[in-house]
């Protein structure tokens, strides 16, 4: 495996061997990461979360980062975007008398607060939900994805740094299918 150090201003110098790489899907990380640790969840939280502490147990990483791809009606396709809190843009029990995004009977914050802040990166909260986003109005979260909730959550309960930095691949507009599967395949 390739050692090198890596270093983020706020929090420290790690070596790469102690960075775990999340991806949903190998194609996102191409092969620029086949000498370091990663971790390729699948598509949805809940994978997301199963696959990730499957990762933390076989390389017990002292730091996590998610990189991929997501969805913004905000921020211009092709940039790199920072995702600093992160919410559950599917969780909905307001009819029950429940914030939206809140989960309940849980102390878990309904924006969750997770993400180093890195570098002159735009800075967003990234709505993760277990479908695809196409018709994005939110005021609530400028981007969106289909993981990055659960990953900041695990690293939370775990208490690993998590940094996050989401490549816009579409509009999650009507045209965010066809935008994502170009980047993507």
């Amino acid at each position: 495996m390739h050692s090198t150090l890596f270093t983020i201003p706020s929090i420290g110098t790690f070596n790469t061997k102690e960075i775990l790489f999340v991806f949903a899907l190998e194609s996102e990380a191409g092969n620029l990461f086949d000498d370091y640790n990663t971790c390729f969840t699948g598509i949805g939280k809940m994978r997301a979360t199963y696959f990730l502490n499957e990762a933390i147990q076989i390389h017990q990483p002292k730091l996590i980062i998610n990189l991929g791809t997501a969805g913004s009606h905000l921020f211009q396709k092709g940039s790199f975007i920072n995702c600093t809190k992160f919410l559950q843009r599917d969780m909905n029990l307001i009819d029950l008398g429940f914030k939206p995004y809140e989960t309940p009977f849980s102390d878990d914050e309904t924006i969750l607060t997770n993400g180093i802040e890195y570098s002159d990166l735009p800075k967003a909260t990234c709505g993760s939900g277990d479908q695809f986003e196409s018709n994005l109005d939110s005021l609530d979260y400028q981007v969106v994805d289909m993981e990055a909730f659960a990953l900041a959550w695990v690293s939370k309960r775990k208490n690993i740094p998590f940094l996050c930095i989401k490549y816009i691949s579409d509009g999650a507009n009507d045209n965010a299918s066809e935008d994502w599967t170009k980047e993507i395949i």
